[in-house]
Protein backbone atom coordinates (compact mmCIF):
# COMPACT_ATOMS: atom_id res chain seq x y z
CA UNK A 1 0.00 0.00 0.00
CA UNK A 2 2.63 2.21 0.67
CA UNK A 3 4.21 1.53 -2.57
CA UNK A 4 1.17 2.66 -4.22
CA UNK A 5 0.41 5.98 -2.21
CA UNK A 6 4.33 6.46 -3.44
CA UNK A 7 3.30 6.49 -7.51
CA UNK A 8 0.67 8.70 -6.82
CA UNK A 9 1.72 11.56 -5.00
CA UNK A 10 4.51 13.32 -6.59
CA UNK A 11 8.16 13.89 -5.16
CA UNK A 12 9.29 17.51 -4.35
CA UNK A 13 11.63 16.96 -7.04
CA UNK A 14 9.06 16.28 -9.26
CA UNK A 15 6.68 18.39 -10.65
CA UNK A 16 3.14 17.41 -11.26
CA UNK A 17 2.27 17.01 -15.04
CA UNK A 18 -0.53 18.34 -16.16
CA UNK A 19 -3.39 16.07 -17.37
CA UNK A 20 -5.26 16.82 -20.50
CA UNK A 21 -8.75 16.64 -20.74
CA UNK A 22 -8.98 16.48 -24.41
CA UNK A 23 -8.73 13.07 -26.29
CA UNK A 24 -5.51 12.36 -27.28
CA UNK A 25 -4.02 13.39 -30.49
CA UNK A 26 -6.25 16.77 -30.14
CA UNK A 27 -4.51 19.80 -29.51
CA UNK A 28 -6.24 22.16 -26.87
CA UNK A 29 -6.16 25.57 -28.72
CA UNK A 30 -7.97 25.87 -32.33
CA UNK A 31 -5.68 27.22 -35.17
CA UNK A 32 -7.71 29.48 -37.43
CA UNK A 33 -6.67 29.49 -41.33
CA UNK A 34 -4.55 32.70 -41.92
CA UNK A 35 -6.67 35.61 -43.29
CA UNK A 36 -3.89 38.26 -44.50
CA UNK A 37 -3.44 37.28 -47.74
CA UNK A 38 -7.46 37.83 -48.03
CA UNK A 39 -7.53 40.90 -46.86
CA UNK A 40 -4.36 42.02 -48.49
CA UNK A 41 -6.26 41.34 -51.77
CA UNK A 42 -9.41 42.96 -51.05
CA UNK A 43 -7.30 46.02 -49.97
CA UNK A 44 -5.69 46.38 -53.42
CA UNK A 45 -9.59 45.97 -54.89
CA UNK A 46 -10.36 48.76 -52.58
CA UNK A 47 -7.43 51.00 -53.79
CA UNK A 48 -7.38 50.34 -57.25
CA UNK A 49 -11.83 51.27 -57.45
CA UNK A 50 -11.27 54.49 -55.62
CA UNK A 51 -8.70 55.41 -58.65
CA UNK A 52 -10.93 54.09 -60.91
CA UNK A 53 -13.69 56.45 -59.75
CA UNK A 54 -11.42 59.43 -59.05
CA UNK A 55 -10.17 59.41 -62.14
CA UNK A 56 -14.08 58.48 -64.00
CA UNK A 57 -15.37 61.81 -62.04
CA UNK A 58 -12.50 64.35 -62.90
CA UNK A 59 -12.88 63.25 -66.38
CA UNK A 60 -16.73 63.41 -65.98
CA UNK A 61 -16.67 66.93 -64.58
CA UNK A 62 -13.81 68.20 -67.17
CA UNK A 63 -16.22 67.29 -69.96
CA UNK A 64 -19.41 69.38 -68.79
CA UNK A 65 -17.52 72.85 -67.75
CA UNK A 66 -19.42 75.89 -68.66
CA UNK A 67 -22.39 73.53 -69.49
CA UNK A 68 -24.37 73.73 -66.44
CA UNK A 69 -27.38 76.06 -66.19
CA UNK A 70 -26.26 79.74 -66.82
CA UNK A 71 -23.38 79.58 -66.13
CA UNK A 72 -20.27 79.69 -68.06
CA UNK A 73 -16.52 78.97 -68.21
CA UNK A 74 -13.47 81.96 -68.28
CA UNK A 75 -12.53 80.53 -71.30
CA UNK A 76 -15.80 80.92 -73.20
CA UNK A 77 -15.22 84.65 -72.66
CA UNK A 78 -12.61 84.82 -75.55
CA UNK A 79 -15.22 83.05 -77.96
CA UNK A 80 -18.62 85.18 -77.07
CA UNK A 81 -17.04 87.91 -75.21
CA UNK A 82 -18.33 89.07 -71.60
CA UNK A 83 -21.84 90.48 -71.43
CA UNK A 84 -23.76 91.94 -68.31
CA UNK A 85 -25.82 89.27 -66.62
CA UNK A 86 -23.14 86.56 -67.21
CA UNK A 87 -22.55 83.90 -64.16
CA UNK A 88 -19.27 82.22 -64.19
CA UNK A 89 -17.97 79.62 -61.52
CA UNK A 90 -19.63 77.33 -58.66
CA UNK A 91 -23.20 77.09 -59.42
CA UNK A 92 -24.03 76.50 -55.81
CA UNK A 93 -24.90 79.40 -53.83
CA UNK A 94 -24.81 77.88 -50.40
CA UNK A 95 -21.44 76.62 -50.96
CA UNK A 96 -20.38 80.31 -51.07
CA UNK A 97 -22.63 82.10 -48.84
CA UNK A 98 -20.92 85.60 -48.26
CA UNK A 99 -21.57 88.04 -51.21
CA UNK A 100 -20.21 91.29 -51.98
CA UNK A 101 -20.29 93.63 -55.19
CA UNK A 102 -17.94 96.11 -56.47
CA UNK A 103 -15.47 97.23 -58.92
CA UNK A 104 -12.67 94.68 -59.73
CA UNK A 105 -9.17 95.82 -59.83
CA UNK A 106 -6.10 94.21 -59.85
CA UNK A 107 -3.62 94.12 -56.79
CA UNK A 108 -3.91 93.27 -53.09
CA UNK A 109 -2.47 94.20 -50.33
CA UNK A 110 0.37 93.39 -48.58
CA UNK A 111 0.85 90.06 -50.59
CA UNK A 112 -2.83 89.20 -49.47
CA UNK A 113 -5.13 88.28 -52.22
CA UNK A 114 -4.62 89.13 -55.70
CA UNK A 115 -7.27 91.77 -56.36
CA UNK A 116 -9.75 93.88 -54.65
CA UNK A 117 -12.94 95.50 -54.98
CA UNK A 118 -13.40 99.41 -54.76
CA UNK A 119 -17.06 100.04 -52.84
CA UNK A 120 -18.22 103.54 -52.53
CA UNK A 121 -16.79 104.79 -48.87
CA UNK A 122 -12.87 104.55 -49.92
CA UNK A 123 -10.09 102.48 -49.38
CA UNK A 124 -11.29 100.98 -45.91
CA UNK A 125 -14.32 99.46 -47.51
CA UNK A 126 -12.00 97.55 -49.84
CA UNK A 127 -12.38 93.41 -50.16
CA UNK A 128 -9.53 91.98 -50.89
CA UNK A 129 -10.26 89.19 -53.19
CA UNK A 130 -8.34 85.32 -54.28
CA UNK A 131 -10.13 82.75 -56.32
CA UNK A 132 -8.86 79.12 -56.96
CA UNK A 133 -12.13 78.66 -59.27
CA UNK A 134 -12.23 81.50 -60.91
CA UNK A 135 -9.92 83.44 -63.35
CA UNK A 136 -10.26 87.34 -61.91
CA UNK A 137 -8.24 88.74 -64.21
CA UNK A 138 -11.37 88.45 -66.80
CA UNK A 139 -13.44 90.75 -64.73
CA UNK A 140 -10.81 93.52 -64.20
CA UNK A 141 -12.77 97.41 -64.19
CA UNK A 142 -16.15 95.76 -64.30
CA UNK A 143 -18.40 96.23 -61.90
CA UNK A 144 -19.29 92.48 -60.25
CA UNK A 145 -21.32 90.66 -57.76
CA UNK A 146 -18.69 88.11 -55.96
CA UNK A 147 -20.09 85.04 -53.68
CA UNK A 148 -17.16 83.49 -51.73
CA UNK A 149 -15.87 82.08 -48.40
CA UNK A 150 -14.16 84.94 -45.77
CA UNK A 151 -11.27 84.13 -44.17
CA UNK A 152 -9.10 85.42 -41.59
CA UNK A 153 -6.87 87.93 -43.13
CA UNK A 154 -3.39 89.69 -41.43
CA UNK A 155 -3.32 93.01 -43.41
CA UNK A 156 -6.90 93.20 -45.28
CA UNK A 157 -9.94 94.12 -43.69
CA UNK A 158 -12.21 91.51 -45.59
CA UNK A 159 -9.94 88.69 -47.22
CA UNK A 160 -12.39 86.38 -49.73
CA UNK A 161 -12.03 83.37 -51.57
CA UNK A 162 -14.27 83.56 -54.65
CA UNK A 163 -16.28 81.13 -55.92
CA UNK A 164 -18.78 82.69 -58.27
CA UNK A 165 -18.70 85.62 -59.91
CA UNK A 166 -21.42 87.73 -61.74
CA UNK A 167 -21.16 90.96 -64.63
CA UNK A 168 -23.53 93.82 -63.26
CA UNK A 169 -22.00 96.74 -65.32
CA UNK A 170 -18.97 96.43 -68.35
CA UNK A 171 -16.70 99.04 -67.58
CA UNK A 172 -18.12 100.88 -64.95
CA UNK A 173 -16.97 103.75 -63.21
CA UNK A 174 -14.99 103.44 -60.31
CA UNK A 175 -16.78 104.66 -56.77
CA UNK A 176 -13.29 106.74 -55.98
CA UNK A 177 -9.93 107.51 -56.83
CA UNK A 178 -6.97 106.04 -55.56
Amino acid sequence: MAAQQEQQTPSQDQEPTPQPSTPEGEKLMKEFPSEKKAATGRTVLVVLGILVAGVATGFLLSRGQGKVGDLKSTERIAQEGLKKGDVFGNPDKETFRDEVEGVLVKGGIDGEGSHRLLRPGGKSQNVYLTSSVVDLDQFVDHEILVWGETFAAQKAGWLMDVGRVEVLELNAEKPFEE
